[in-house]
């Protein structure tokens, strides 16, 4: 644009914005429908024929058969009507408008805010950005009916812009911050770089001048040789070519006459003072980048309000253009946007996958570099894995030691006898399970409801005996569920094992399954798992806590927290997660109101991608490196199978 960018809060004012809105909308869809729905209301046309209900092609064709007797010129050819649409006075037509102003616009609440401005209640400040503010994004990204014109959706979407899709409110303000390293490209391209006497004569016209102290050493003598030849002259801390001199002879005072005097077709050029300063500022302008009106005054010795004017003179002609404090050329403001949207585009770049896996070794603790330590890291630990089935050897065995180096089996059953968490098979079969090969899930209790279901119901006597006990009696420990089924240890245990196999019940303590996990041979040799049955604490039916309206969001949300960053390949092979069709709904939700971002972060997968804020800061700032070897049924050996390229690859250990 090539004007001032505050002279836009002028366009409307709250005396005629009613009277150009109710013009607009006469050729929108807006003003047909509520014209329909006016005339059917009022009877002016037949919603009934014979008794049947009159065909909606045939209610249009009525609909338009009406306002072309009442309102012909809102169906004229605009090419035939000079100026605005004269609107008749009749009822029909001013209860649609109406409709249309009041109902589907809130044309009263637009009027309030013109007056603010127009009373200085509100205030507009006028800024140009590299990218859309919040609510620019908005207009720019939204559907075609939302407009009143009828612009093409290429020219609507703007699909070329490109702009931060999470756009928190507190880096709103810096959208209009140029980045320093384009500024500094930019300036360093603009800047000459003669490499003998005629091409620094060449800079020093095209530039204006050039300051003393920005001279190098090895242009001395050819300054020097210009000015002998009466080609350039130095002005004070300045140097110009000769030929401009008339121009500051007009705008400057005590202007000294070049040596050698100049050829008389120069000497007698006239220049009018404004039309000499702009010239001299267009052509600086081309070699500074961003600089201020009063460094520029500083450098050519005029005063501040001068050479504002010269830069006013230079925005109508549309050669410089106003950036919050400062001005810049034309062109090389637009290089410095395109290269500040490139970093922008660079930083949303998708990553290869071995940088997203090694980016989930740093995100999970399992890197070296970021494994926890101490009993409170383990609840965080469970935090994160909640929800995730694995085999139970495998928790104590490979995961938890992963990302614990000093990983005490006491601290998970002081947290489970807390009851913060509860260990539960969340994905039961619904078949007899080796307790070997169960599944089981860490859930925190409070959110029990969002992951238990319906479970299976027990097969054998045994197991329907021990449910029906717990149901009738609540918690109880070993001993007392033994006194009141009267079963043998050994058919206690095995009922036990079923029923934690088909999520319906657990322990108050983890080592109750480790009990139930012992091998055989171990039975047979060590008598003493009875004792640590009855030393793993009170065995409970698993009960929902809660409602269950948000179950998919609380799943959701605890995928986001697992990965970071969340696509359709990984929430498939999780088993205890929803479909990717109610995630997705979800995270769109949780984007718009701003909690997470969407957007491509790992390259070579299929869908929409969401992501945590700060997963996605963690992920830009990981180089790509050797990853620590994943064990099976660990997540990071789940997210390695589905990435592209590393699935069935051999992953380098790293050395804790």
């Amino acid at each position: 644009q090539s004007f001032p960018l505050e002279s836009v809060r002028d366009f409307l004012t709250s005396a005629t914005v009613a009277q150009l809105l109710a013009q607009a909308v006469l050729d929108n869809p807006m003003f047909t429908a509520r014209w329909r729905a006016v005339a059917a209301i009022s009877l002016a046309i037949r919603r009934f024929r014979g008794g049947r209900r009159t065909p909606p092609y045939l209610l249009r064709m009525e609909a338009e058969d009406l306002v072309t007797a009442v309102f012909p010129d809102q169906l004229a050819c605009l090419e035939n009507i000079q100026g605005d649409r004269e609107i008749p006075d009749h009822p029909l037509v001013r209860q649609a408008i109406d409709d249309c102003l009041r109902e589907a616009m809130d044309i009263e609440g637009l009027e309030a805010v013109l007056r603010g401005i127009e009373t200085g209640n509100i205030a507009v400040t006028a800024r140009e950005t590299v990218e859309p503010s919040p609510l620019a994004a908005e207009i720019v990204g939204a559907r075609v009916y939302a407009f009143l014109d009828g612009a093409p959706l290429e020219e609507r979407r703007v699909r070329a812009v490109s702009q931060r899709r999470w756009l928190d409110p507190k880096d709103a303000g810096d959208l209009a911050r140029l980045d320093p390293e384009a500024i500094a490209r930019v300036r360093r391209e603009a800047r000459p770089q003669p490499r003998d006497t005629e091409e620094l004569l060449d800079a020093l016209v095209t530039c204006g001048y050039l300051l003393a102290t920005e001279i190098e050493p090895r242009w001395r003598p050819w300054l020097a040789a210009l000015e002998n030849e009466g080609r350039a002259c130095r002005l004070g801390p300045r140097w110009i070519a000769a030929e401009h001199w008339p121009r500051w002879r007009a705008f400057t005072r005590d202007t000294p006459e070049p040596t050698p005097t100049l050829p008389p077709a120069l000497a007698n050029e006239s220049w009018c003072a404004e039309d000499a300063l702009t010239a001299v500022v267009r052509a600086r302008l081309g070699i500074t980048g961003p600089v201020t009106a009063a460094e520029l005054a500083a450098q050519i010795g005029v005063g501040t309000a001068a050479v504002e004017t010269a830069l006013r003179r230079l925005e109508q002609e549309g050669g410089a253009l106003a950036y919050d404090d400062g001005w810049c050329e034309r062109g090389l403001l637009a290089r410095i946007h395109r290269l500040t949207l490139a970093r922008l585009r660079a930083e949303i770049e998708p990553v290869a996958a071995g940088r997203f896996l090694a980016f989930l070794t740093r995100w999970q603790h399992v890197h070296p570099d970021t494994r926890l330590h101490g009993p409170q890291a383990l609840k965080a630990v469970l935090e994160q894995l909640e929800g995730f089935p694995a085999p139970a050897p495998a928790w104590e065995g490979r995961i938890l030691p992963a990302r614990l180096p000093d990983y005490d089996p006491a601290w998970l059953d002081r947290l489970c006898q807390s009851g913060r968490f509860v260990w539960a098979c969340i994905t039961p079969s619904g078949r007899r399970t080796p307790v070997a090969k169960l599944t089981i899930a860490f859930l925190p209790r409070r959110r029990l409801a969002a992951w238990i279901a319906d479970p299976p119901t027990p097969t054998s006597p045994a197991a329907a005996l021990v449910l029906e006990t717990l149901e009738r009696e609540g918690a109880l420990f070993f001993d007392e569920i033994q006194a009141a089924t009267r079963l043998l240890p050994a058919q206690l245990e095995t009922a036990l094992a079923e029923l934690a196999a088909l999520g319906q019940v657990s322990c108050d303590s983890f080592e109750g399954l480790r009990a139930l996990l012992l091998p055989e041979a171990r039975k047979r040799r060590y008598r003493r798992l009875l004792a640590s049955l009855e030393n793993a604490g009170r065995w409970q039916r698993l009960r929902p806590v809660g409602e269950v309206d948000d179950a998919v969001e609380r799943r959701a949300r605890a995928l986001l927290r697992r990965y970071g960053v969340v696509f359709r390949a990984l929430a498939a092979r999780e088993r205890a997660m929803p479909s990717w069709l109610e995630l997705v709904r979800v995270y769109r939700r949780l984007e718009a109101r701003g909690e997470i971002r969407g957007g491509r972060f790992v390259a070579g997968t299929f869908g929409e991608q969401f992501a945590l804020p700060e997963a996605v800061t963690l992920l830009r700032r990981t180089q790509e490196s050797a990853t620590p070897s994943a064990a099976p049924g660990d997540p990071l050996q789940l997210a390695a199978a589905v990435l592209p390229g590393l699935a069935g690859a051999e992953k380098t250990a790293v050395p804790s």
